[in-house]
């Protein structure tokens, strides 16, 4: 496995596989990386002749008072995961050699990113969107990898593609759980063991509401009451939101039909957890009396 710190070798390295006509499969990633990332690398090794991981924690993407220092750091542990996995070339740039101090450049994605965690975490998506970008500009991969636990995310990078003529597919991988149903993420280690107990009612939350649409319940306020009820007499979780949205645009919807998608966010303690879950209405409703 070859190991690039600076943005020229990544240029070098690329420029000598073209020759090779080999389909590149990149896994973007943060780094501290658990069984959610090794499952886009696993899935890229096995559709791709070459696999890119990227390791950078993007100061970008943080607003002011969240937690880029509290962020986990484990570069030793992240190669040699890499390596075991079969990755074919790690990059892991310096902060200062990909964000210069004259560095004077933004992506904007807009319409996708106002809502949910655009409205909670107003900087977050352009930093997203600036580094991927920059991302796929130097290691131009064929496919890139995401996990559907970050969904808006994941719209927002397909829309990044889409509007800037991209020659790029997104792959959208399966949410990989904790056996209570938490989605696993690198900020569950900050939890201690009484929150994180309490961590998985996120999940059961939008798992009682995913039932009740296939159950037949088509009332918007209903299901979201019955989200609600999983996590209301639980205190030291604090809901930010559990929204009922057009799997596509985002928008909350006001009547179901086709494919949906349930968000939600919680604070738990001083850790924030968000969830997804894609939902297909069925034809049928069934008649209520």
């Amino acid at each position: 496995m070859h190991v690039i710190y600076s943005i020229p070798s990544l240029y070098n390295w690329r420029r000598n596989l073209e020759s090779l006509n080999a389909r590149i499969g990149f896994v973007p990633t943060m780094g501290a990386l658990h069984a959610g990332h090794l499952s886009l690398i696993h899935r890229a090794r096995k559709q791709c002749g070459t696999v890119v991981v990227s390791v950078f924690v993007n100061p970008l993407q943080f607003g002011p008072s969240e937690d880029l220092d509290r962020y986990p750091r484990s570069f030793n542990t992240d190669r040699r995961l890499c390596r075991e996995a079969g990755v074919d070339l790690l990059f892991a740039p310096r902060p200062e050699e990909f964000y210069p101090s004259d560095f004077q450049t933004a992506v904007t994605v807009h319409r996708l990113t106002q809502r949910w965690e655009g409205e909670a975490r107003p900087t977050h998506f352009q930093g997203v969107s600036t580094v991927v970008t920059k991302l796929f500009c130097a290691v131009r991969p064929h496919l890139v990898y995401f996990g559907q636990k970050d969904y808006q995310q994941c719209l927002v990078v397909k829309q990044i593609i889409r509007d800037l003529n991209l020659d790029i597919r997104l792959m959208r991988c399966p949410t990989i759980r904790e056996s209570d149903g938490l989605a696993v993420s690198s900020r569950n280690r900050h939890l201690p063991a009484n929150q994180r107990i309490k961590a998985g009612l996120l999940s059961k939350a939008l798992c009682q509401g995913e039932d009740a649409i296939k159950d037949g319940e088509r009332k918007v306020r209903t299901i979201q009451a019955r989200m609600q009820g999983i996590l209301r007499n639980n205190p030291d979780v604090h809901v930010e939101y559990l929204a009922i949205c057009n799997a596509d645009t985002l928008e909350p919807l006001t009547q179901l039909q086709g494919t949906v998608v349930l968000l939600g966010a919680v604070r738990i303690g001083k850790v924030r957890l968000i969830d997804n879950r894609l939902v297909q209405c069925p034809h049928q409703v069934l008649n209520r009396k």
